[in-house]
């Protein structure tokens, strides 16, 4: 009697431990109806286990892919293994709001799942264990901390004046579309660009006014080239544009585009009015060009030629003309 008395005690506690615990507890039959729900789930379903008892589960929570689930659970049957499922490669099974003050920045709970084979006296795998775990502290963590490196890598790429990429970043992709050339020889070029008489504009107006000059050239580099090229500063008042897949003859069309518009354009900084103009130079890649540093070189020879000859003007490298 003593004993019996004493089994049922445990047993009562044990059915108090799983009800109370800070785990989602879900016991489901063959049939994925709901024969255990514990206070977890209560809290957050905000339904009652007695409301949900001999219920099936996706009745209940249309949330849940009932495929995917009925594939995994058939696993966990057959297999008499233990199965998971992680909020990377499914953010959460069932669909609860998160309520942690530190994470209020997520619109649900994160969740990790496990799925767990319940024997019967005979060895036979007669129910199925889910047991959800709130990750959401370290799910938001994670992305946060993601976003944040990712965030830095463009930080370390950019040049902070003109939002362009700076000059280690884009020859790097110089670098690289020169390797690309060597085995598709797809036709591209290289622009180079300096803003003529640009230590005028500073001597006269304050740096001020002269940053805001290259502020107004980035903005329209940034609007004319297309997302597979690179545009990025060289230095001062020198920028380099990448127009990959481009032969000669069209990125002379895109360079007249752009010095055309800027010869236009009127920089209004307070009450000062500034007019200015660009040099441009353009080589395309080819046999003659041995690496990308001779590509620059060859650009920016080009570009000398503008400068030389009037300025505000495009030419291009004299092998190719």
């Amino acid at each position: 009697m003593t004993l019996e008395k004493s089994q049922l005690n445990e047993l009562h506690w044990l059915m108090e431990m799983l009800h109370n615990i800070d785990v989602g507890l879900v016991v489901l039959d063959k049939e994925f109806t709901v024969q255990i729900f514990n206070g977890f789930m209560e809290n957050h379903s905000g339904l009652l286990p007695r409301e949900v008892k001999g219920k099936l589960i996706f009745d209940l929570f249309d949330e849940i892919p009932r495929q995917w689930f009925t594939r995994k659970a058939e696993s966990v049957f057959l297999l008499k293994n233990k199965a998971f499922t992680i909020w990377e490669q499914r953010p959460y099974l069932f669909k609860f709001d998160s309520y942690r003050p530190v994470t209020g920045s997520a619109d649900f709970m994160y969740q990790n799942t496990t799925f767990i084979p319940l024997l019967s006296s005979t060895g036979e795998v007669s129910h199925l264990c889910l047991l959800v775990y709130d990750v959401t502290d370290n799910a938001v963590h994670k992305q946060s901390l993601k976003k944040a490196n990712e965030e830095l890598a463009i930080l370390s790429q950019t040049d902070g004046l003109t939002q362009l990429f700076n000059r280690t970043h884009w020859e790097q992709c110089l670098l690289a579309e020169h390797k690309r050339w060597s085995r598709s020889q797809h036709a591209s070029s290289l622009v180079m660009i300096d803003i003529d008489h640009f230590k005028n504009v500073n001597d006269s107006y304050g740096h001020m006014v002269g940053d805001e000059v290259i502020r107004h050239i980035s903005g329209l580099i940034r609007h004319h080239v297309r997302e597979t090229d690179v545009c990025g500063r060289y230095g001062g008042e020198e920028f380099a544009i990448l127009l990959s897949d481009t032969p000669l003859k069209n990125a002379f069309v895109f360079a007249e585009r752009l010095r055309k518009e800027v010869s236009e354009a009127i920089v209004k900084y307070n009450d000062i009015d500034i007019n200015y103009t660009i040099s441009i130079g353009i080589a395309e890649v080819d046999e003659s060009i041995e690496n990308h540093e001779v590509w620059i070189e060859c650009a920016d020879a080009a570009l000398y030629k503008s400068k030389e000859t009037g300025r505000n003007k495009t030419s291009l490298h004299p092998k190719q003309v």
